[in-house]
């Protein structure tokens, strides 16, 4: 690591300032440092596994549920000697065939009595259960259902607030004359400076679950005169599981998923990187929503009943959402952002409305499944997007009804999965995947997936690499091996086809997508990490001159080096150098690099923090680097940086009880190349960028 700071320090290419020069010593500093540490093991953290996701710029709301749904079942860990196996096969960082594999494994050896017999279960090996080992205990055996009294005496309360505040004033914050509102009316926000949240919980292992909340984002009026008073966000729900036949219930806010999640998916979802061992999917239970997020979730009811090896899941959604309509009412697009900061912004706050209803038939025996499934979904209005050529076959009406079959099946070490679907057209979409599964050492993935371009499905979600299942063929094969004892491997290639025209794409294009990540055990406390991605597509271009457009190809490479340990007081380091590199055909390439180091506290029961550095350089957007840096208890946020610049972040928690505690992130961002930063409402007139979060919790 020393080498490469003395090149970036020596290179002619970037001619640093004294300032900018001490920084790097400081980096230089703290890598001498972290070689010099007694260590300690480090684990797998499923926080990189997000970091992916947002990086490939999946829905913020789907990473958002994932992290507060992971989030809430590391702050309550399962207990190995009463957890079933259904709760097993809920769990979403294992796949099939290892959640099946810890389930025999727990029947046949109870009472377990420490987390670290998991490595005695097959198909988990070491990464896995350092992975999964924050996400269970060892408690005592418990003997028979309990009763509502000792539901409500045993179950767990707690209460969440949060408040943000963007410390710099933004544009959308200044003052303005009543002339210039009455004709920009939408220049200010009309609420208050801040973000906050509140929520409460109840829940008794995963057998009751019940929950409410309320949010309001920087902008939205709160107690301001004239408007609505609270939140503008409220949510609730209520699970119940194992009532006899009807094994869960669901009411309020829920998320579902059925099969591989061609017609229905808004549960969790895996990146091509995760998916190397853990690619087949399967029907899930209905799940609560206790995210902030303001979509991506159903409200309704939702009902599971078991009959031997049946599963029947019924489900009814009624859910008001924000639309961008055309001045004779229909539907163009849909408003995901859940912002209602502005006048624009406040008339779409729910003024269209959505009714779904869906149900699954799922059939198991041993390593057989099969399910058959059917969703039905209307708006108050038509949906009618604006024509344009890459959106022809888009739907267009006011309804759509969509089914699908699924299978799998698992034989010894090999497992076989796939879903077909069909749309109100008649337009089929299919995608089939198998696993093998050698060992803990080697597992090998491949799936193959085509969906037509006149197959539509709003509420899908399924693996692809666009945004939509639709107009997108492709051929997936991922791998994770160990050659050697200290060395994992774990890669992957993407090969698709977007047979119709896409947005910004005129005519059918391709494209093809590399990742390759080894890691190195030092020993069993410390690791390095090489990373390298490489992803080719296509997209308009103007050339040979401004005045002509064609499509060309263009391509990303990612690079990151990474050094991590922990010493044995309790300190943790991870230094990390990032590079991006853009470059379309017959224009320049573009460069960016990052060199950051983190510095994580956890020695003390009282006590937790984290401190992240980094110095970046970008030449554009494109070659954009993002920081992964450590947030306070739900709440997920990697930002991304062009330009030049430091980014600083220092965040901790205080256990002021062993049920009360306080968190806060402090962020702070200073470029080099700029006056300003961000644009519109929300330009800030300097170079400088400070946001404080903090976090309250009581458990009780």
């Amino acid at each position: 690591m020393t080498i490469f700071v003395k090149i970036a320090i020596s290179s002619p290419e970037y001619k640093f300032s004294r300032m900018k020069f001490r920084v790097y010593l400081i980096f230089l500093v703290l890598i001498l440092c972290t070689a010099f540490c007694s260590l300690k093991a480090q684990s797998d953290d499923w926080r990189a596994h997000l970091e992916q996701l947002a990086e490939e710029e999946l829905s913020e709301a789907i990473v958002e549920n994932m992290f507060q749904e992971l989030t809430m079942l590391e702050s309550n860990p399962m207990n190995l000697n009463t957890v079933s196996r259904e709760e097993l096969e809920r769990f979403p960082l294992l796949n099939f065939e290892q959640a099946t594999n810890l389930a025999d494994f727990l029947e046949k050896n109870r009472p377990i009595y420490t987390v670290f017999e998991l490595r005695n279960v097959s198909y988990l090996n070491f990464n896995t259960v350092e992975l999964i080992l924050p996400f269970f205990y060892v408690g005592e055996l418990e003997k028979m259902k309990p009763s509502v009294t000792e539901i409500l005496k045993h179950g767990r309360s707690e209460i969440q607030f949060r408040f943000d505040k963007n410390l710099n004033r933004r544009a959308g914050y200044g003052e303005f004359s009543d002339s210039i509102l009455e004709r920009y009316p939408n220049r200010k926000y009309r609420g208050e400076d801040f973000y906050t949240s509140l929520k409460y919980s109840f829940a008794y292992r995963d057998k009751v679950q019940f929950g409410l909340l309320g949010e309001k984002d920087a902008g939205e009026p709160f107690f301001k005169k004239d408007y609505p008073k609270g939140y503008d966000h409220y949510g609730f729900h209520l699970i119940i599981r194992d009532l006899g036949k009807l094994k869960t219930l669901a009411m309020g806010d829920y998320r579902l998923s059925f099969g591989q999640g061609l017609i229905l998916n808004n549960d969790f979802m895996l990146s091509k990187t995760w998916a190397t061992n853990n690619i087949i999917r399967r029907t899930q239970d209905p799940k609560r929503h206790f995210s902030t997020a303001e979509n991506g979730f159903f409200r309704g009811v939702a009902a599971v009943f078991g009959f031997n090896n049946i599963k029947v899941t019924t489900f009814y959604s009624n859910k008001q959402f924000d639309a961008n309509l055309s001045n004779n009412g229909e539907i163009t697009s849909f408003k995901t952002d859940g912002y209602h900061r502005t006048p624009s912004e406040m008339e779409k706050k729910h003024n269209s409305r959505e009714q779904v209803t869906g149900i699954n038939i799922n059939y198991r025996k041993k390593q057989f499944q099969i399910g058959i499934s059917a969703i039905h979904h209307t708006y108050n209005r038509i949906y009618h997007p604006v024509i344009h050529e890459y959106n022809y076959y888009h739907l267009r009406d006011s309804s759509n009804i969509n089914a699908s079959i699924d299978y799998s099946y698992r034989f010894n070490r090999l497992s076989f999965a796939g879903e077909a679907a069909i749309a109100k057209n008649g337009a089929v979409a299919t995608t089939n995947m198998i696993q093998y599964t050698a060992s803990n050492l080697f597992s090998l993935s491949a799936l193959y997936r085509y969906f037509p371009v006149s197959y539509n499905a709003l509420h899908a979600q399924a693996f692809s690499d666009g945004s939509r299942v639709q107009n997108e063929n492709g051929l997936y094969v991922g791998a994770t091996f160990s050659p050697l004892r200290k060395l994992s491997i774990t890669m992957y290639v993407d090969i698709f086809r977007f047979p119709w025209v896409k947005n910004q794409v005129d005519k059918p294009s391709k494209g093809i997508d590399i990742y390759f990540l080894g890691t190195y055990a030092v020993n069993r406390n410390s690791n390095f990490e090489l990373r390298y991605k490489f992803k080719q597509k296509e997209q308009n271009a103007r050339y040979p001159d401004k005045n002509s457009r064609t499509v060309l190809p263009y391509n990303t490479q990612k690079i990151r080096l990474r050094y991590n340990n922990t010493l044995n007081s309790g300190w943790n380091f991870r230094t990390t150098m990032d590079a991006a590199l853009y470059r379309q055909k017959h224009f320049p390439q573009e460069k960016g690099f990052m060199l950051s180091q983190n510095i994580g506290y956890r020695g003390s029961e009282k006590i937790q923090s984290d401190l992240f550095v980094g110095y970046f350089k970008s030449d554009t957007f494109a070659a954009r680097l993002y920081s992964y840096e450590r947030n306070i208890l739900t709440t997920f946020y990697m930002p991304s940086f062009y330009g030049e610049g430091m980014r600083l972040a220092l965040s901790g928690r205080y256990n002021i009880t062993s049920r009360f505690s306080f968190s806060a992130k402090i962020g702070h961002t200073h470029y080099f190349d700029r006056k300003t930063i961000g644009s519109s409402t929300e330009q800030i007139t300097g170079n400088s960028r400070t946001d404080v979060f903090t976090y309250l919790r009581w458990r009780f």
